[in-house]
């Protein structure tokens, strides 16, 4: 009994551990005060759910596998209770997965002004998406029922099993990237000279992507500028509507003046329809948040190359100092404990220590993991997993529960870490405090999609006499299982993670960009030697002017600039960075233009010209989705 109330306690305080981290990791990227609750609830629940699953498998492992001795058996809850906890967590996962949020992620992005118009819209564009996927069921929900009959839980199964062998390909692709990618990203930031070059390296193409994002948002309001000034050809509803948009997008008064000509390219419609000023609206939300993701990118970037310089000179003073942090820091950042010699061998000498040694950890764990993927079927008693969380006696003990934890919150790890460097997920990207909200959604999702399958492939690394006996299984596994083809999948579908570990460690990926012009991973060792050295080379130049810059224009500047405000979204300026320079402002009146400016103009004004058009193709919607 004792033993009993120690697991349940031990359950809900991982349970209320979980949910801190989560609202910790949301108050990161979201300002939680702005931010509606009915976009923070979804999300917190699609990171809440999954995430508590890591915990939930350990103890259905030890709940499952009965000990004699209850002393040894860890932490375990009845079976029923654990059925009922397997229940809830997956289907929650999936309504949210498959339903909920990309409906709340296109209600975001719809553009239009009222609740009817965005959920018409998020209905619309999930429904070609859900049509593709109900056809593709159709052809499988034929082949269950010639196997197994008309019962019931075929339909269950085919639902299940194609929500999961769906979620385990990119599960399997991502983290077999992130076994690989992981490791070494810590292996190479142990050398600081090489870290300082690295990032000097990447300044140019963060410098491009600032440049572009900034200029096709001032491109969009220069639009909306000239909309603001039309008087004929535009409703009342519309006038109100345009005023809402350039209230959001925080216009001064100062751009109702005659616009550049450079930016008035873009041909305003005759006929102003609902869908062109939604169109419109959505691009400027995409727009601003674009960039404000690569002003940040740019500031992080800047900052760390700072910080690195400054690690790098310490080694002839033995002193280290980041410089003073404002008076509007938080008083952990205002707090110094570490002296300048303390913080000299912290940075300079143990931390690259430990990412060496974290490195060899972390490489030898994806050995494992990638080993025991390949033998798990062919010679399960080979697999390296197995002898780490099952013990001699065929059981689990709470040494084990450990284990399996740590384990899974690697393979978890390594492919959330993936979705950095592949580069096939358009616009969307977590920004500090000013994520965008279909962003947001459609992370969570993500993470939702791939913890269940992760989950259980975890699972068939132990011995089949005991991850068959576990309530898991018989929720989920009997149902995979129960075809042949069923069977198959979840044979040879593992061996797939060969196909990106190889791309990762031989670098197919720059072979594959120099022949078709496909970019799919950002990686350093993509780029020839030349280009690397030129692109270090412009990457220092262009630090060294930004930070000259900054320093001779904060000292002339009374007052810091302010950026436009945002929905959902906290001020800038109370985040504090260690270095003194703020952003460079933009003067579109002496950047020079890019060249395709005319023509993202041009099928702005034919986009949405056309009233009775559909926003987005058949295709292209499922390719967003």
């Amino acid at each position: 009994m004792a033993m009993s109330l120690a697991s349940d306690l031990f359950a809900l305080t991982s349970l209320l551990a979980v949910a801190l981290v989560v609202l910790l990791l949301l108050r990161h990227f979201l300002p939680l005060r702005s931010t509606p609750a009915y976009i923070l609830l979804p999300i917190f629940l699609a990171l809440v759910v999954p995430v508590s699953i890591i915990f939930l498998l350990p103890i259905d492992l030890a709940s499952s596998l009965r000990a004699e001795d209850e002393a040894t058996r860890g932490v375990w809850l009845p079976e029923t209770a654990v059925l009922v906890a397997w229940r809830i967590t997956y289907w929650l996962t999936f309504a949210l997965t498959w339903i909920i949020l990309p409906l709340l992620g296109e209600y975001i992005d719809s553009g239009y002004r009222t609740p009817k118009d965005r959920f018409t819209y998020s209905l619309r564009s999930n429904g070609r998406y859900q049509l593709i996927v109900l056809a593709c069921g159709i052809g499988g929900l034929a082949y269950v029922f010639l196997q197994n009959g008309f019962q019931g839980t075929s339909v269950k199964a085919l639902v299940m099993a194609l929500a999961y062998f769906w979620g385990l390909i990119f599960a399997i692709y991502l983290m077999g990237h992130g076994l690989i990618a992981v490791p070494r990203r810590l292996y190479r930031n142990a050398n600081i000279s090489s870290r300082l070059r690295r990032i000097q390296s990447q300044a140019p193409s963060v410098q491009e992507r600032r440049m572009k994002a900034i200029s096709e948002l001032e491109e969009l309001e220069s639009q909306l500028t000239q909309l603001r000034q039309r008087k004929n050809g535009i409703s009342r509803d519309h006038q109100e509507w345009i005023e809402e948009i350039a209230d959001g997008s925080d216009l001064p008064e100062a751009r109702l003046l005659p616009v550049n000509p450079r930016l008035s390219r873009a041909i305003i419609p005759v006929v102003i329809t609902d869908r062109y000023l939604a169109e419109l609206a959505r691009r400027l939300n995409r727009a601003r948040h674009k960039r404000l993701r690569f002003i940040d990118a740019w500031d992080n970037l800047i900052q760390d190359a700072v910080d690195t310089e400054a690690i790098l000179e310490s080694s002839a003073s033995k002193q280290l100092c980041f410089g003073a942090s404002k008076p509007v820091s938080p008083p952990l950042e205002r707090l110094r404990i570490l002296t300048p010699y303390t913080r000299h061998l912290l940075h300079y000498h143990i931390f690259p220590k430990c990412r060496v040694f974290l490195a060899a950890v972390l490489s030898l764990a994806s050995v494992c993991i990638i080993w025991s993927e390949l033998v798990k079927y062919v010679a399960p008693q080979l697999s390296i997993i197995r002898f780490t969380v099952v013990s001699h006696h065929g059981k689990v003990h709470f040494a084990g529960q450990i284990m399996a934890t740590l384990w899974m919150c690697y393979m978890c790890t390594a492919a959330l870490a993936s979705f950095g460097d592949v580069k096939v997920w358009g616009n969307r990207a977590l920004v500090k405090r000013n994520t965008y909200g279909e962003s947001a959604t459609w992370y969570a999702g993500q993470v939702a999609k791939l913890t269940v399958p992760l989950a259980y492939n975890f699972l068939t690394f132990l011995p089949p006499d005991v991850h068959r006996e576990t309530t898991f299984y018989k929720f989920l596994g009997q149902l995979i299982n129960l075809t042949p083809l069923g069977k198959g999948f979840e044979v040879f579908l593992p061996i797939f993670i060969l196909v990106p570990v190889c791309a990762t460690v031989f670098n197919l990926y720059g072979r594959v960009k120099g022949i078709f012009r496909i970019d799919i991973v950002e990686d350093d060792d993509e780029r020839t030697s030349s280009s690397r050295t030129a692109n270090w080379k412009e990457g220092r130049d262009l630090i060294e002017r930004e930070l000259n810059g900054n320093v001779q224009s904060c000292s002339s500047r009374r007052t810091p600039p302010l950026l436009p405000r945002q929905p959902y979204r906290d001020s800038i300026s109370s985040d504090s960075t260690r270095h003194i320079p703020q952003p460079s402002i933009y003067n579109p009146s002496s950047a020079p233009q890019p060249p395709h400016e005319q023509r993202q103009a041009s099928r702005l004004a034919a986009a949405t010209a056309a009233a009775e058009e559909e926003d987005e193709s058949f295709f292209q919607g499922f390719a967003h989705r």
